[in-house]
């Protein structure tokens, strides 16, 4: 599967009637973004919302990100991977996170108990589920939402790799070292594009309120050695600078670039907007123009080289007596085509 070195990751299709997000689905299609990660929070259902996606696309991978192992049994998230990869010509990824405790308890009144265990488990019973439908050409992959070093390394282990969300910079090398060279590392960066700064963090620190409430993505940030000051009042200026790209294109690109360098396979871009329900299309955009590589050109067959002379000369003669022979075995066959047309006439009527 190639998700290409950098997607775009978005909340706004879960906010649209289903044939918009169609269109605006394509639109990120014909931009040439490598991914498109849709989340399961609020909103709408992710394999259905996935399926949607995939049907009105032609090229790029649609991604979960990601769908919650405590909202479907694990058989049911396998025959949905199974059909949509097999339905797209193997371009779904299914992305799955264990999610937060006050979400899972709080909306789907589970009890949040050992996450770690919990994915183990579903993955095993998505490896035995058993299935009479027909499987797609090539096994589906699978990547987990991991921050911690124990997720990170059951991603390694039992998965394609890992997707890290609300993460400064310096995170990715630590979550390239925990899970070694071999497996995938996607990561989600957000965005405003602005060089206004005010704008930019104030933007940048309505979409960090919620998560900066839950206690996965702090205590991953106080791993990393951020403490109270960052993480109280919204936010220090520091952190949300950490969290929020912001600037120009080439201010977005080059915190790309950092992903990149620090171990990133591919980073998705959640682009914010002032305007919190807005698609910011003419932003994906403009960053597509800056980091999506052109595709490749066709290579058109290479032009027969010019007949010489004496070969011209020896090919007509070549074809000289076939086309005699083509010109006498025709009253034969126009003979028998008028006599097989006769006794058709003749022949009784079939009672």
């Amino acid at each position: 599967m190639d998700v290409g070195s950098v997607g775009l990751w978005t909340f706004q299709l879960d906010l649209r009637r289903a044939q918009e997000a169609r269109e605006i689905a394509a639109q990120v299609d014909d931009q040439g973004w490598g991914t498109l990660w849709i989340p399961e929070a609020i909103g709408r259902e992710a394999m259905s919302h996935a399926g949607l996606l995939l049907d009105a696309t032609n090229r790029l991978v649609v991604a979960t990100g990601v769908a919650n192992v405590w909202s479907r049994a694990a058989t049911a998230a396998a025959a949905a991977q199974r059909l949509l990869a097999d339905d797209s010509g193997g371009r779904f990824l299914l992305g799955l996170g264990v999610s937060h405790e006050p979400m899972v308890e709080g909306m789907l009144h589970q009890s949040y108990e050992k996450p770690l265990a919990k994915m183990a488990s579903y993955l095993d019973e998505i490896d035995d589920a058993f299935s009479t439908a027909p499987a797609p050409p090539e096994d589906p992959p699978r990547v987990l939402a991991a921050l911690g070093p124990r997720m990170l390394r059951l991603a390694a282990k039992r998965a394609w790799g890992a997707l890290t969300y609300f993460v400064p910079v310096d995170h990715t090398p630590v979550a390239r070292d925990v899970l070694g060279e071999g497996p995938m590392l996607m990561v989600s960066q957000a965005a405003v594009v602005t060089t206004d700064p005010s704008v930019a963090r104030e933007t940048g620190r309505r979409w960090m309120q919620i998560y900066l409430g839950l206690p996965n993505y702090t205590n991953n940030l106080r791993r990393l050695g951020w403490g109270d000051e960052d993480l109280s009042g919204g936010g220090s200026d520091r952190l949300v600078d950490a969290l929020v790209a912001w600037g120009d294109v080439d201010a977005v690109a080059a915190r790309v670039a950092e992903h990149r360098d620090a171990g990133a396979d591919h980073v998705c871009l959640q682009v914010l907007d002032p305007d919190a329900t807005a698609v910011p299309m003419d932003a994906w955009r403009d960053l597509a123009a800056a980091l999506v590589p052109p595709p490749a050109p066709a290579v058109a067959p290479a032009a027969p080289a010019p007949a010489t002379a004496p070969a011209r000369k020896a090919a007509r003669a070549k074809a000289a007596p076939a086309k005699a022979r083509v010109q006498k075995a025709g009253a034969p066959r126009k003979i028998a085509k008028k006599q097989g047309g006769q006794a058709a006439r003749k022949a009784p009527p079939r009672g």
